[in-house]
């Protein structure tokens, strides 16, 4: 393929944003390689392994486990590779959508976690005793068979802000992982299907979740690990929280999102770890510069939200590629209930309001999961390039109509489950 087909500098935003970014269109049998090196390289005599979801909530557990191990790496390295980024005009590792904290989704849209081939800190995966394997919520099988596959027996094995839709397609490599290694805890504040979490829990596994509307991982594991962290770290969870969890009252929050979207897993983790929530200089820098394009991307996904009543629930639909709980709150603000951000890659994050708690009931139908009020599908409607042809140029309405269609059906269940209680209630007088 010519490269600047898929090169945005000459390319109208209005034209790109619409298209995913560069990496979907590299062969994933290549990345699948990729990745598995990687892996590798990171697991392979390690102390203790994480997996993460890669966003600001799952990677401040990675700090913080790596903190309690005494296994962080140096910051400096990573500031150093930030400051020649900005000084090059690079705009550097990942192109997150930015706020999927998640997001239960877990779609990057095919962007790289990592930094460029010629940056510096390249082989800081392999470099920490404790190794880093950042996942979204459809790879964990995936990750869990790497470490089974590379480390070494007795490790300490840590699942951090992951929620398996259900134990089935995790149970192979998590029983033969609870055979081999020393210990697995589970740290999460996703709501878990009770039968999920039971047969996870027999394994030995030590899963501690909290309230989704509570807390967020990084609270979570604040608290289950046995080591003594000092407030910078009781200040990151509060701020990550902060976030996670929608709550939008300390503007340190969304710099922490966006910048754990735009580095890479390791970077991240590294300066979060030294720092906490106060980011240094030259990062705000890098996530200001950053901003200008999000901005812009926001601002095209809005214009192109069409709203739909669905039962007594307002729901606005956009597509591209754009930060998507920003996008959210926009369209919350005029006045919907729950929003469907269909993006380029095939995938569609949802969000609910105070008036709609159903989102992971939708994402449910759809081949997702996640919150009441946030969660993430791709639907199973891509059975190849013609169709994404077609999910590009008609700005997602195969995808539109199913989600859409999932909301008809939930909402047909709430009205059934309504009518139910209100003659239950007529019959108790």
């Amino acid at each position: 393929m010519d490269d600047e087909l898929i090169d945005e500098g000459d390319i109208p935003r209005s034209r790109y944003t619409r298209l995913p970014g560069k990496g979907f269109f590299y062969p994933d049998s290549l990345d699948e390689e990729r990745a598995e090196r990687r892996a590798k390289e990171a697991i392979e005599g390690s102390e203790a392994v994480v997996i993460a979801d890669g966003d600001a909530d799952g990677l401040a557990c990675a700090a913080m486990i790596r903190e309690a191990y005494d296994a962080a790496l140096d910051a400096a390295d990573f500031e150093a590779a930030i400051a020649a980024r900005l000084g090059d005009g690079d705009e550097g590792a990942g192109d997150g959508e930015g706020g999927d904290g998640e997001d239960a989704d877990g779609e990057r849209d095919g962007e790289a976690d990592e930094s460029d081939a010629d940056d510096p800190t390249e082989d800081a995966h392999a470099e920490s005793p404790v190794g880093l394997v950042a996942a979204g919520p459809y790879s964990i099988d995936t990750s869990l068979e790497r470490v089974l596959a590379y480390a070494d027996d007795d490790v300490d094995l840590f699942v951090c802000d992951l929620c398996p839709d259900d134990y089935e397609w995790i149970a192979e490599p998590l029983e033969a992982l609870a055979e081999s290694t020393a210990s697995i805890r589970w740290f999460d504040h996703h709501q878990w299907d009770e039968s999920t979490a039971a047969a996870v829990r027999d394994l030995g596994v030590d899963l501690v979740v909290g309230e989704s509307d509570e807390e967020c991982t990084a609270d979570v594991a604040l608290r289950s690990l046995d080591h003594e962290f000092d407030e910078r770290w009781a200040e990151l969870a509060v701020v990550t929280r902060d976030h996670d969890l929608w709550i939008k009252e300390d503007p340190r929050s969304d710099d922490l999102a966006d910048y754990s979207y735009w580095a890479g897993s390791e970077e991240y983790a590294a300066i979060v770890g030294a720092h906490g929530a106060d980011l240094p200089e030259t990062v705000r820098e890098f996530v200001a510069e950053r901003r200008v394009e999000k901005e812009a991307r926001i601002d095209a996904a809005v214009d192109r939200a069409v709203t739909h009543e669905v039962g007594e629930w307002a729901v606005a639909v956009t597509y591209g590629r754009c930060s998507q709980n920003e996008v959210a709150e926009n369209l919350r603000e005029r006045g919907a209930d729950a929003a469907v951000i269909v993006k380029p890659a095939g995938s569609a994050s949802i969000r609910g309001s105070d008036d709609f708690r159903h989102a992971h009931e939708v994402a449910g139908k759809v081949n997702g999961g996640g919150h009441p009020q946030a969660a993430g599908c791709k639907p199973d409607i891509y059975d190849d390039m013609l169709d994404y042809a077609q999910h590009w140029t008609t700005e997602g309405q195969a995808c539109k109509r199913v989600i859409l269609a999932a909301f008809e059906a939930v909402a047909a269940e709430v009205a059934e489950a309504e009518a139910a209680n209100e003659s239950d209630s007529d019959a108790d007088e």
